[in-house]
Formats: structure tokens, sequence, C-alpha cells
């Protein structure tokens, strides 16, 4: 069995992820066959099916992917901030990070509006949030909603409309309205 790192099979699972990704953008998830995939990725289906099991698995493992990568720029914040500074440093990292993988974003939340990344993002956010919050004084529940709904429908009205406003303006917004 190969490596897990080895070079060819990190180009070949690029190749399939972006493959998948740019057919988002065209056709509903349920529309896409693995020839499809596999066609576009210009590889065999052979060669797909010693990676991935099916289309879902490779879907699977691109949410992973965008999981643990938002993961690690949230373990970036700086926990002793008070909680309004966190509150608005936490939007920044995830418009941070939309931004960085905005093709992903457009294709999985916008074109095809796929509950799995949405769920994969509150999951990642929430788990942040509650982690911040632990030892205020309000219940973690009531609060994590409130800033996890705050902050995940600023990223998605900031991709929707097109970052009408900059990142910059946003968080200035925000810091006058908190």
């Amino acid at each position: 069995m190969k490596n897990k790192t080895d070079l060819r099979i990190i180009k070949t699972r690029n190749s399939l992820y972006d493959a998948l990704i740019f057919l988002l953008k065209e056709k509903t998830f349920e529309e896409i066959k693995v020839s499809d995939i596999c066609k576009k990725a210009l590889i065999n289906r052979s060669t797909f099916y010693s990676h991935f099991q099916d289309k879902y698995e490779l879907f699977a493992s691109l949410i992973d992917n965008l999981k643990q990568s938002l993961n690690f720029e949230l373990k970036n914040i700086n926990k002793d901030l008070t909680v309004k500074e966190y509150y608005i440093e936490l939007i920044k990292v995830f418009l941070d990070h939309i931004e960085g993988k905005e093709e992903i974003y457009r294709s999985i939340m916008i074109n095809n509006k796929n509950s799995i990344i949405m769920d994969m993002i509150y999951d990642t956010i929430n788990e942040d949030i509650n982690k911040k919050l632990d030892d205020s004084n309000i219940p973690t529940d009531i609060a994590s909603s409130y800033y996890l709904g705050g902050v995940v429908n600023v990223g998605m009205f900031w991709l929707r409309n097109g970052k009408k406003y900059t990142k910059i303006e946003i968080l200035d917004f925000l810091n006058k309205l908190i």
C-alpha cells in the first residue's frame, strides 16, 4: 500500500477534488457521475476507485479537508480576548477562510445549497465558541447559538452578495453594532 503522503496520491486526490468542485458549479451533486469526475480530472475510473469507493466518499473527504483547514485557522485565535473581541476575530477568521476557499464554498453552498457543509461549519465554529465561552456566566448553549448564527450568516451573506462590502467594512459595522 502506498503512503498517503506520496506525492502521486496527493496530486491525484487534489485533481479529483478540483474536478468535483468544478462540476459542482455546473450540476447538482446528484447529477454528477464518477465518470464525469474522472473525465474532468483526466484519470481512469480504476484510479478513482483506488482512492475512493464512490463520489460520496470523495465528497466526504473534501468536506473533511475543509473542516481541518477551518479548525487549524480557529486554533490561532487568541483565547485571551474579551468576548466582543473574540467574536469579531471569529468572524474575521471565517471570512478569511471563505475568501481563501471561495471556489469550494461557492460550488457547494451557493450552487448546490448543500447542508452537509453547513453542518460542518456549524459544528466546527460551535466547538470553538464553546471552548471560549465555557467559563462565562452565560449558558454556553444560548451564547453559542447566538454567536454561531451571526458568524455563519454574515459569512454566507458576504459570499452570496459578491463581497459587496470589504472584510474591514463588515468588521467595522459589526464592531459598531455590538
